[in-house]
């Protein structure tokens, strides 16, 4: 893999990582335009331990906040953890069932498609009739569980994690920041659990470390991904989600414009 392409895709990854616009919209469709081969397994966990330090740091005063008070007194911040933990085990035991099936039936161009475009326009309508009444400290434990299962969805490619937990908090009645916030921190175990998972499929074959490549792509993916939550969490109240679920709509268009309906996402 030549330089140039590391450091697009380690751009294109920090930025899609957290935006509600399908990573895997984009990971499909540009290296099939550009013509690049499959990056390979140590570049996707590369990347992953990228964005996932980029959130980590960004909320690492909010962490700090909540692991005291998880170990203390309680309270709101306590409430918070505990809603991440419990959001995160429907995915994690999803993910161990359904491995196989991610990755080999579902990673085609019409799934990724009608995922990027459907779930856009879900994301438009539960910003559209929002009913903004709490913060993600507020949550209780039925709509922490909604918002679980339905990051399930995001196993589906082309659903976006990022996408699904946002549109399930509106439509539960939080603010855009918060919806976006417990998204972000949701991001945290999601991320690693992937990694892990990417970390023991590596370590049972044979592909080559190119280290110097994967640290550059480290480094990228969490700078940009850094300043992607950073912009996100700064515009989100005042433009809303119309225009992420717009552009959402164009780039199922256009994947199913440019690419046959069964060509396969590589990885």
């Amino acid at each position: 893999m030549e330089t140039v392409q590391a450091i697009l895709l380690a751009v294109l990854q920090g930025i899609v990582e957290f935006l509600p616009i399908s990573s895997s919209g984009h990971l499909i469709l540009v290296p099939a335009v550009l013509g690049w081969p499959y990056q390979g397994l140590a570049f996707d966990i590369a990347v992953h331990l990228g964005t996932l330090t980029a959130v980590i740091a960004y909320f690492r005063r909010d962490l700090r906040a909540i692991l005291i008070a998880m170990a203390g007194a309680g309270g709101p911040q306590a409430r918070l953890g505990w809603s991440v933990i419990i959001a995160s085990i429907p995915v994690a035991v999803a993910g161990l069932l359904f491995s196989g099936l991610i990755e080999y039936s579902l990673r085609s161009a019409g799934v990724i498609a009608v995922a990027t475009g459907g779930f856009g326009l879900l994301l438009w309508l539960a910003d559209r009739y929002k009913r903004e009444r709490f913060s993600e400290t507020q949550l209780r434990l039925a709509p922490v569980l909604v918002i679980g299962f339905c990051q399930v969805l995001a196993l589906i490619p082309g659903t976006s994690r990022s996408g699904i937990t946002m549109t399930a908090g509106l439509a539960l009645g939080l603010t855009r920041t918060a919806a976006s916030r417990f998204s972000f921190l949701l991001a945290i175990p999601a991320l690693g659990m992937a990694a892990g998972w990417q970390l023991w499929q590596f370590s049972i074959g044979t592909e080559p470390v190119p280290w110097a490549m994967l640290g550059l792509a480290t480094a990228v993916s969490a700078v940009t991904a850094f300043s992607a939550i950073a912009v996100f969490l700064r515009m989100i109240e005042r433009i809303g989600f119309w225009a992420f679920a717009a552009y959402r709509v164009g780039l199922a268009i256009l994947i199913v414009y440019l690419l046959p309906l069964d060509y396969v996402m590589q990885g």
